[in-house]
């Protein structure tokens, strides 16, 4: 959480507001490939790509 809070103070301070879409997609990209990796969600994480 510690991390989270420094990157957006990070984007804050340098106006650089415009990294938030970018990094959220990541965090959501790499909660899928986890998910994708040995759970019952997989098949329809596969589906959908």
């Amino acid at each position: 959480m510690n991390v989270l809070r420094e990157l957006f103070s990070f984007m804050v301070e340098n106006k650089k507001l415009w990294m938030l879409p970018v990094v959220v997609i990541m965090v959501l990209l790499s909660g899928l490939l986890i998910l994708g990796q040995g759970s019952a969600v997989a098949p329809l994480i596969y589906a959908i790509f």
